[in-house]
C-alpha cells in the first residue's frame, strides 16, 4: 500500500510539473465561484445561500451527474451575471490565472458573444472585453491566451452570421478560430454549411463540437462540409469506422474532454471511453478541461483519470500534450517557438517525445 501511495504521489508531482495546453475551455463554464458571489453583489443582486455547498451545487456537477440537461443548467445559473464589460473582462483574466496555476503555457478560451448581450453590449464589445481580459492575464501570468468565437446551433443564421463577421474583424488580433456549439442532436452540422462557408471566406479557421451528443455523421459533415480543422469531443466516431478513417487520414485533431464526457453521459463509462483506442489507431488526440468550474476539473485531474481508468502512461500524456501544441490555432511563428520550448521541458522531466 505504501509503495502504491508513493508511486501515486510521484506521478501526481510529475503531472503537476508538466507544461500543458488547453484548447477547449469555455469562458462561462470556468467562472471562479468566489468571483460569481462578488459579481452578484456588485450588480445589486446578491446570491443568498445557507452554505457553500448549496451555492457550489449551482455551479458545479459531481461525477455522478445524471444528464446533459443537469450539466447545462449550471450555465443558466451563471450567465445573468456575465453581461457587463467589467464582468467578462474579469472572468477572462481569471481563466488565464487559473490556467497558469496548472502550468498551462497556451490556452484557447471559447465563448458565444450573443449570450453576453442581455444588458446591451454589442457583439464587438463582448469580443473586445474578453480579449482585453485575456491580454491582461497573458501579461500578468505568462500564459499565451487566444480566443475562439462560438456560434450557437439554436440561433438563426443572421445572428450567427453577425458573430462570424465580428470574429473576422478580430482575426489575428486575439481571435484564432470560430466554433459551433449547443444542441447537437436537434441541430445537425448540415444546417450550417453556408455559415461556415462565410467563416472560411474570411480566413477564419474552424473547429466544431461534433460526435458528442449526436453520432459520427455530424463529425463527417463537420469535416467535409463545414471545413473543420479540429473536432470538439468526437467520442461517438466509433459508431462509423469510415468516419474514424476520415479523421485519421486527414489528421484532424480531437479536442477531447474526458471528465466532462463522463458527466454529460456522452459515453456510458470509462470502459467505453475511446481515447486510448484513438491514440493506438494514430488519431491526433488532445486533452482539455472543457469547463473548469462546472466539471470541477484541472488538466492534472484529467491526466490522472486517464492514467487510472484508461491505462495511459506518462509518455502517452507527453504525446497528448505535444499533440495539443501542434494542433493550436496560434500564429505559426509563436507556435513553433512554444513547441521547441515544451519539447525541451518534457525531455528534461524524463518523457519520451
Amino acid at each position: 500500500m505504501t509503495l502504491i501511495n508513493e508511486h501515486s504521489t510521484a506521478v501526481g508531482t510529475l503531472l503537476s510539473q508538466l507544461p500543458k495546453v488547453d484548447l477547449h475551455v469555455h469562458l462561462d463554464g470556468s467562472v471562479k465561484p468566489d468571483t460569481l458571489l462578488q459579481l452578484a453583489k456588485e450588480q445589486g443582486n446578491p446570491l443568498m445561500f445557507t452554505s457553500d455547498a448549496e451555492w457550489l451545487s449551482n455551479m458545479q456537477v459531481s461525477e455522478d451527474c445524471q444528464s446533459l440537461k443537469e450539466y447545462l443548467s449550471k450555465f443558466s445559473f451563471v450567465l445573468p451575471y456575465l453581461q457587463t464589460a467589467t464582468a467578462i473582462e474579469r472572468i477572462a483574466f481569471e481563466v488565464v490565472e487559473q490556467a497558469a496555476k496548472q502550468r498551462v503555457k497556451y490556452i484557447e478560451v471559447r465563448f458565444a458573444p450573443q449570450l453576453h448581450r442581455q444588458k446591451g453590449l454589442s457583439i464587438y464589445e463582448v469580443i473586445e472585453f474578453v480579449l482585453k481580459g485575456l491580454r491582461r492575464g497573458e501579461q500578468a501570468f505568462g500564459t499565451t491566451a487566444r480566443a475562439i468565437i462560438i456560434c450557437m446551433r439554436n440561433h438563426p443564421y443572421e445572428m450567427n452570421k453577425d458573430v462570424v463577421q465580428e470574429a473576422g474583424r478580430f482575426h489575428n488580433k486575439g481571435v484564432v478560430a470560430v466554433d459551433l456549439a449547443g444542441d447537437e442532436a436537434s441541430f445537425p452540422a448540415e444546417l450550417f454549411l453556408q455559415l461556415f462557408a462565410d467563416a472560411r471566406q474570411l480566413g477564419l479557421p474552424v473547429t466544431i463540437h461534433a460526435g458528442e451528443a449526436a453520432g459520427a455523421e455530424n463529425v463527417k459533415v463537420a469535416v467535409t462540409g463545414l471545413g473543420a480543422l479540429r473536432i470538439g469531443h468526437g467520442v461517438r466516431m466509433l459508431e462509423d469506422p469510415s468516419v474514424v478513417a476520415l479523421v485519421k487520414e486527414r489528421q484532424i485533431p480531437l479536442e477531447m474532454c474526458p471528465l466532462s464526457n463522463m458527466q454529460t453521459k456522452a459515453v456510458t463509462g470509462w470502459a467505453a471511453y475511446p481515447l486510448r483506442q484513438y491514440l493506438e489507431q494514430g488519431i491526433v488526440v488532445t486533452v482539455n478541461t472543457d469547463n473548469m468550474t462546472v466539471s470541477d476539473t484541472t488538466l492534472q485531474k484529467e491526466y490522472e483519470r486517464l492514467i487510472t481508468n484508461c491505462g495511459l502512461t506518462i509518455d502517452d500524456i507527453g504525446t497528448i500534450i505535444m499533440n495539443g501544441f501542434k494542433a493550436a490555432f496560434l500564429e505559426e511563428r509563436e507556435k513553433a517557438r512554444l513547441i521547441v520550448q515544451v519539447e525541451a521541458e518534457l525531455r528534461e522531466l524524463g518523457l519520451q517525445v
